[in-house]
């Protein structure tokens, strides 16, 4: 099944629903709203503040499971006015780097208690493959990621060309795709 996941340093659910789930490597975290974690009310300010503190909110949440925003791959933006976009994507940019996570905005007629932002957003926990990929020194070759084209040349410390097995994943020519 799945698990739940929640933090100290988030919001308590407002509802019977889990701030996060996690099955395998995929977690689904639900709407984050502007609220402080402490008094579970909505932070004072407009839409720029109402941003920086979901972001934070979500950030708390995915700390808890070593994870940072670079591992979200989708976001969804419930907003009760669209006139407040610009204002919204100021804060919302200082959160994410390129490649930006995939992301749907739409206007709502109403969040609750009175949230001018919610955002829920898809999570791809990488980690395991990221130790794999760092333990064994893979980086910048095989696997579709445009490699460095060395193709084995002597002096290249790309990975090279070997091969060798991980458990039932089998590399070959520097390359771990299974």
């Amino acid at each position: 099944m799945f698990t739940t996941i929640t933090s100290p340093n988030a919001p308590k659910a407002i509802g019977p629903y889990s701030p996060a789930v996690k099955l395998g490597d995929f977690v689904y975290m639900s709407g984050q709203l502007p609220l402080d974690p402490e008094s579970n009310e909505i932070v004072a300010g407009g839409i720029q503040e109402q941003t920086y503190q979901v972001l934070k909110n979500m950030e708390a949440i995915l700390a808890e499971m070593g994870l940072e925003t670079r591992h979200i791959v989708k976001t969804t933006v419930f907003m009760t006015d669209l006139a407040d976009f610009d204002s919204m994507n100021q804060i919302y940019a200082t959160y994410f780097m390129q490649p930006y996570p995939a992301r749907t905005t739409v206007q709502v007629a109403a969040l609750p208690k009175g949230a001018k932002i919610e955002i829920e957003c898809l999570v791809i926990d990488t980690l395991a493959y990221e130790a794999h990929m760092h333990q064994h020194n893979h980086e910048g070759c095989g696997c579709g990621d445009g490699g460095c084209d060395c193709e084995g040349e002597e002096g290249c410390d790309c990975g090279g060309d070997h091969d060798h097995t991980h458990g039932e994943e089998t590399c070959e020519n520097g390359s771990c795709c299974g």
